[in-house]
Formats: structure tokens, sequence, C-alpha cells
């Protein structure tokens, strides 16, 4: 016979007993790995108080950075300000090879459609 499905807040209860105190648990906020990586372009520009933050913070224009939220990759020639804004944020993880992966994957999903 089938278990029954573990609800969404037992799942919440087990990572953070499992992670400790401070841990990321939410599911259902911002598309982030448990890791509290950000698994996408637009999980990572989410990470901001908004775009505008992002983009203040990256040091281009707002439209630009809506611009890359919605197609889910970041210019090159921006990718050193976003790593050292990640790393002000305390946001882990993010370097020109997780950069250089979303924007591949952006591109093979841009071939196939």
């Amino acid at each position: 016979m089938n278990e029954p499905t573990a609800s969404i807040s037992a799942f919440r209860a087990s990572i953070s007993a499992a992670n400790g105190p401070g841990l990321p648990t939410s599911i259902s906020g911002l598309p982030t790995s448990i890791s509290g990586l950000p698994t996408s372009i637009s999980g990572l520009i989410d990470s901001w108080q908004s775009i505008g933050a992002f983009a203040a913070d990256v040091g281009c224009g707002y439209e630009a950075a809506r611009q890359m939220r919605r197609r889910g990759r970041i210019a090159p020639q921006h990718w050193p300000h976003v790593v050292a804004a990640s790393r002000r944020r305390g946001i882990a993880g993010i370097s020109y090879e997780w950069l250089a992966g979303h924007r591949a994957a952006a591109a093979m999903q841009g071939e196939a459609a």
C-alpha cells in the first residue's frame, strides 16, 4: 500500500531539524536549491529587494536588468559586477562558472524553441 505523502510543513520541519537554525527552509519562495544557491538567473536577481536594487548594485540600467531576468541570462560584460555584488550580499556560489553554465543552458533552450 502507498504511504501518504508528507505535508510541506513536515518537509520544512525536517529540513530545519537537519540543517539547524538560521538556514533557509522555505521551498515556496525564491527558486533556490536546498543549499540556498539560486537555481536560475531570475532566482539570483530575485535575491535583491527589486530589479532596480539589482541594477544599482550591478551598475546597469533598470531595463537591462529587467531583460536579464526575463531572458534568464546575463551578458558577460556584467559578470564581474554580478559576482562582486553577489559576494557583497552574501550569496555564495555565484561565480563566472555558475553564470557561464546558466548562459549556456539558456542558449540551448533558445535553440530548442
